[in-house]
């Protein structure tokens, strides 16, 4: 009588491998890259696998010559809207007066002219060319007032109050150096007499701090010598 044939050695346990053939080798799962061990950096364990990529460290912040942090692009930002919104208040103070005075004059001078209107050349004279004087009267006013508030003013502490607000304070680019008012009246002519005459100058200066390297200068930083720092949270 024929026996059967022995049974063959059972499969190892698990699923079969798909579409056939044989199942890949077990063994111990290499940990991916910028994948830390559990055990890295632990006294008493085998240093990472071979293959084991640490995670790149981070940028360590940006620092002035004298080793203060940058002030960020957004916090200067900030400090300028506050000093933008002092500089406007007074120019508000300054000239609507003026506008008043001239507004009711005019008024008072087309109820005079009756059905036949202002005379045009009355109009040049009492209102258009007296207004035109005003703004540029204003402009001068202005361009004083930024010289005594951010030269005289800033020259006790480096700050405005938007950058005491804001936490920032101007210090020369050179370690050791004083701020003095020539510093910061480079940046007054640039930031302000400049970038008023000249078209977009007061764009490009400001936003040159986001790809200036190596201290995030704007350009009237570069032309005054000084930068921009953090001095508190």
């Amino acid at each position: 009588m024929t026996q059967p044939p022995p049974n063959p050695t059972p499969p190892p346990a698990g699923p079969p491998p798909a579409g056939g053939g044989f199942a890949p080798p077990t063994g111990p799962a290499v940990p991916a890259q910028h994948t830390p061990p559990p055990y890295a950096g632990l006294p008493g364990y085998p240093p990472p696998p071979p293959g084991y990529v640490p995670y790149p460290p981070l940028a360590p912040p940006a620092v002035a010559p004298d080793g203060q942090p940058l002030a960020s692009f957004g916090d200067r930002l900030l400090a300028w809207l506050i000093d933008t919104a002092v500089a406007s208040a007074v120019a508000m103070v300054l000239f609507l007066p003026i506008f008043f005075l001239l507004f009711f004059r005019m008024i008072g001078d087309l109820d005079q002219a009756g059905s036949e209107g202002p005379d045009p050349d009355t109009f040049l004279t009492d209102f258009f060319l007296p207004l035109l004087a005003a703004e540029l009267g204003l402009f001068v006013l202005l361009l004083v007032f930024y010289w005594l508030y951010h030269v005289e003013y800033a020259h006790r502490s480096g700050q405005t109050l938007g950058k005491k607000v804001m936490k920032l304070r101007i210090v020369p680019a050179q370690p050791g150096a004083t701020l003095t008012r020539g510093m910061l009246g480079k940046r007054y002519l640039v930031e302000f007499v400049a970038g008023s005459l000249v078209p977009f100058l007061n764009y490009l200066d400001g936003f040159w701090q986001l790809w200036d390297k190596p201290w995030q200068q704007c350009l009237h930083d570069k032309f005054a010598n000084t930068v921009v720092v953090k001095v508190g949270p």
